[in-house]
């Protein structure tokens, strides 16, 4: 594997960051999953507007979107693989020890790794911890990611892929890594941005595509919703089967497979949405 680190690409065992990286040593770095097949990124437009728009909300300088587009090309060109996962980390670069930023500059990392299709439905759990839809990293892609850790840990021990937060309101919010979408009588709702949640590329595009309507939805819907599904980079449109202890045998249900159905036609026709 080759990975573009601060202006060139570098093997795997030699790409290295200072150990003094604001990104490693406090958090302070945004980043975008973006998926590529057979060589090709999707969204990457959309993509590049969302770094821009989280460096700006950490009060980072912009990025360089050509240089950040040179780097893709170089790393898909370098490591090619039918379905893969390219990772894009942009941080406030090296820095005193504490939470003030350096003169040097930000970094920026581009790596690439093989993935396989998910599969169409999964399981979720929710969790005691609630997302705060008022804090200063609200809908920001930052790498200050360990909340999400934790509680995706504590999924994968539950024999799920996901975990769903509420807001400290009591509002369905999403998932460490996804977006979360009800059908509630045929009707597909998904919580606003409002609500804490990321602005997912996915998200934006299913609700473009399907006509799902933002909804403040409280965190007990997942009790009742017909259909669940998630949607994030990875994951495309994938259906729920389980949440908590609430099984939904039929998933993907005729809502949700449709919508998983529309995702891929649409996205087949147009790889920069």
């Amino acid at each position: 594997m080759k990975i573009w680190v601060n202006g060139g690409l570098s093997e795997a065992e030699d790409a290295r960051v200072s150990v003094l990286d604001h990104g490693l040593t406090v958090g302070d770095g945004v980043f975008e999953t973006v998926k590529v097949a057979a060589g090709r990124p999707f969204a990457l437009t959309r993509h590049l507007d969302r770094l821009t728009r989280s460096a700006r909300g950490l009060g980072l300088p912009d990025p360089d979107l050509d240089e950040v587009r040179r780097a893709i090309g170089a790393v898909v060109a370098a490591n090619p693989a039918e379905l893969a996962r390219l990772r894009i980390t942009y941080t406030g670069g090296v820095s005193p020890l504490g939470s003030d930023r350096g003169e040097d500059g930000p970094g920026l990392v581009v790596a690439l790794g093989g993935t396989s299709r998910r599969p169409d439905s999964t399981a979720v759990i929710t969790v005691p911890w609630t997302r705060n839809e008022r804090g200063a990293l609200a809908g920001l892609k930052t790498t200050s990611y360990a909340e999400n850790v934790v509680a995706l840990a504590r999924a994968r021990e539950r024999g799920a892929s996901e975990a769903l937060f509420a807001n400290t309101v009591g509002q369905l919010c999403e998932g460490t890594g996804s977006n979360v979408f009800v059908v509630l009588d045929g009707e597909i709702h998904t919580p606003p941005v409002a609500s804490g949640c990321l602005a997912g590329i996915t998200r934006a595009l299913a609700v473009e595509w399907t006509g799902a309507v933002e909804s403040d939805l409280p965190f007990d819907v997942l009790e009742r919703a017909d259909e669940i599904f998630l949607t994030s980079t990875l994951r495309d449109v994938q259906a729920v089967h389980r949440a908590d202890g609430r099984e939904l045998p039929d998933a993907p249900g005729p809502v949700t497979a449709k919508a998983m159905r529309t995702f891929d036609e649409r996205s087949g026709d147009d790889l920069d949405p």
